[in-house]
């Protein structure tokens, strides 16, 4: 089961009726992965509890629309780059992950990890932005931009879960916390007490939780005010990871969330002067 299948699904406006086939499309839609790029009818099917006449009739239309492609050799269902037309529309993060981008691939470099953005999102933790490793061999491949992750484990997600409004947090950890590997965190009575220590120490450093040999550390941004605007993380061989993180890596983290944080904050200013809002 991937990650996503665990997070939270949300109910539409009471009263109003759903359409049973766009559902059922959004939900053929999101059982691609970075982890599952291309698909089998059966592999679909099974991952929308679908039965195999639904599914294609409604992939057969999901090609002609454009935003799934169909590999006839191979047996496989694809998405298509009509997707990436949709998905340049999204404005959720986008201020922070226009702002943090260059930051981003900085913290990459000088880390030689690679480097995540996260923002809460829907009860979870949203990858708006992310900078591959250096070494290719030890990339992240299940947290690519637009993947949500479950609040418990890895170091920016802890982050949100830290940051985010108390009732916000409750509601989240009502939710499912998958248990990736054995280190993995999914209790909420000491989710909870790690999100007061967390918010307390400013950094969190999780090792294991999500694969084991991986490790990751993360720092939340907040912007002049001490609003929280998101996480910024990096992800890396847990020796390596564990060895550098209260010293080079830690420093580098909090410098450039610093230097994201303020750059928000005047962004946000500019915004509000152009519109005619008082700062």
């Amino acid at each position: 089961m991937d990650h996503a299948d665990t997070l939270p699904r949300f109910p539409g406006k009471p009263g109003v009726p759903q359409v049973r086939a766009v559902e059922r499309a959004v939900a053929l839609l999101r059982a691609f992965a970075p982890d599952r790029p291309r698909l089998t009818l059966t592999e679909l099917a099974q991952a929308t509890a679908l039965d195999k006449g639904t599914a294609r009739r409604l992939l057969h239309t999901l090609i002609a629309t454009g935003v799934v492609g169909f590999d006839a050799r191979a047996q496989h269902y694809m998405l298509d780059p009509a997707i990436l037309e949709i998905a340049s529309a999204v404005q959720v993060g986008s201020d922070l992950r226009d702002i943090a981008s260059p930051i981003l691939g900085e913290v990459s470099e000088a880390t030689a990890t690679s480097a995540f953005l996260w923002i809460p999102h829907e009860h979870a933790a949203l990858c708006v932005d992310r900078v591959r490793a250096p070494r290719l061999h030890i990339d992240t491949t299940w947290f690519a931009v637009g993947a949500r992750a479950a609040l418990n484990c890895g170091a920016g997600p802890r982050i949100v879960l830290a940051f985010i409004d108390d009732d916000t947090r409750e509601r989240s950890l009502a939710g499912d916390m998958p248990r990736r590997t054995a280190f993995s965190e999914t209790s909420p009575a000491k989710l909870r007490k790690a999100a007061k220590t967390i918010r307390q120490r400013g950094w969190e450093l999780a090792k294991d939780d999500f694969y084991v040999g991986l490790a990751a550390l993360g720092v939340p941004i907040l912007d002049r005010s001490g609003v929280f605007a998101g996480s910024l993380s990096i992800t890396g061989l847990t020796a390596d990871i564990v060895a550098n993180a209260p010293t080079r890596h830690l420093k580098v983290l909090k410098d450039a969330a610093e230097r994201i944080g303020a750059r928000l904050q005047t962004h946000h200013t500019e915004v509000d002067r152009r519109q005619g809002r008082k700062p």
